[in-house]
């Protein structure tokens, strides 16, 4: 058996909450902009970093990922537990009340079923959803008014995949992985290795560390590349260059086509993150339970906003430049994200006892993983 992996310091964990808890705030920003909430012209580099963000999601759920099948889940049924609580119970409620919402705009004819056309066939599209195959090959389908849902469609299967890897062994791990790579799909391949960089990141820092000075000018370097990538507008270069040269054209890169940017993004945040645990930043744990608070809402802020804002902007008359409609919709995104947490990421326990019961029926591997 390998030795237990060490735990993560609170600082650096706390601060690994702070950076999930930005990166959500800053997608709601992006959105204000995208959506039509502020006027285009108030446009800056640091309103659009939603997908930068994105890519902070996704390094930080593969570090996480690692740390905790090393620490804390026992075999493949509690990672599968653990996995299934930890999604559905903010993706489940917030699905169901996204298609709510959207029938409620067509009942109420602020919108047509031609805007909505999921509500015409939710036998297809609700499983579809619900099994985050909105993003398999060619498919690109996000539930109604979820747009940042996309994300799930890659990030639950890289969950998946690394489940299969970690735990299965010999040709039954093989066949598996390779089956579901093939089931994915390109554009789950091409942002894959955005994801194990994250997992890669755990182990690196289990034996390595940085010197504190070191480590604090590595952070702010990280920082000031990330603000000079963006200002110069180099993502749109690299976005350009990815689709131009596609070979695939029957294989359309839709929400990969950033593919090359992130990998960019993602070493910065890499450097960031493994500096950050250098640099200490224990000033953060006089704040802890106020940004442990605020994280514990960041699953629940992702996914709401958005459909907040979309329902906002069809049925009130919004004012772009106007500051009290503005504060009026960040408001009501908080009230709202306040509000669903309290019955997704604050109650997990009720989702995880249903999934205990539904795994003690599967024939899961309930043995530990062994590293070599």
């Amino acid at each position: 058996m390998a030795a237990p992996a060490s735990s993560l310091s609170r600082s650096f964990s706390l601060y690994l909450d702070c950076c999930r808890f930005l990166a959500a705030v800053l997608v709601v920003v992006s959105h204000f902009l995208s959506y039509g909430a502020i006027a285009a012209s108030s446009h800056h580099w640091w309103l659009d970093l939603g997908r930068e963000s994105v890519i902070v999601f996704f390094v930080l759920s593969g570090f996480v990922i690692a740390y905790t099948t090393a620490r804390k889940n026992t075999g493949l049924r509690d990672y599968c537990v653990a996995r299934c609580t930890r999604i559905y119970s903010v993706a489940l409620p917030v699905v169901l009340l996204g298609f709510a919402a959207a029938a409620v705009l067509v009942l109420t004819g602020h919108a047509t079923l031609q805007h909505f056309y999921q509500l015409a066939k939710p036998w297809l599209y609700l499983p579809l959803h619900l099994l985050f195959m909105g993003e398999l090959w060619t498919i690109s389908e996000p539930p109604p008014l979820l747009a940042p849902y996309w994300s799930l469609g890659f990030e639950v299967w890289y969950y998946v995949l690394f489940g299969a890897a970690f735990y299965l062994r010999g040709p039954k791990r093989v066949l598996t992985v390779g089956s579901l790579l093939l089931f994915v799909g390109p554009k789950l391949w091409l942002l894959l290795p955005v994801w194990l960089a994250g997992v890669a990141s755990y182990h690196w820092q289990k034996s390595h560390t940085i010197a504190r000075p070191l480590a604090f000018a590595g952070w702010v370097v990280s920082l000031a590349l990330l603000a000079a990538f963006k200002a110069s507008d180099l993502d749109t270069t690299l976005r350009a260059l990815a689709q131009a040269g596609w070979p695939f054209p029957g294989l359309p890169l839709k929400s990969a086509d950033r593919f090359l940017a992130d990998y960019v993004v993602c070493i910065l945040v890499v450097l960031n993150f493994l500096c950050a645990q250098g640099a200490g930043f224990g000033a953060l744990l006089r704040f802890e339970r106020a940004l442990r608070w605020l994280a514990s809402y960041t699953f629940t802020l992702y996914l709401v906003h958005a459909l907040v804002m979309r329902v906002w902007l069809t049925v009130y008359p919004h004012r772009q430049s106007n500051v009290a409609d503005v504060a009026a919709l960040v408001a009501l995104i908080g009230a709202a994200t306040w509000l669903i947490g309290q019955v997704t990421e604050h109650r997990k326990h009720w989702f995880e006892a249903v999934f205990v019961r539904l795994a003690a029926r599967l024939p899961l591997g309930g043995r530990a993983a062994t590293t070599r």
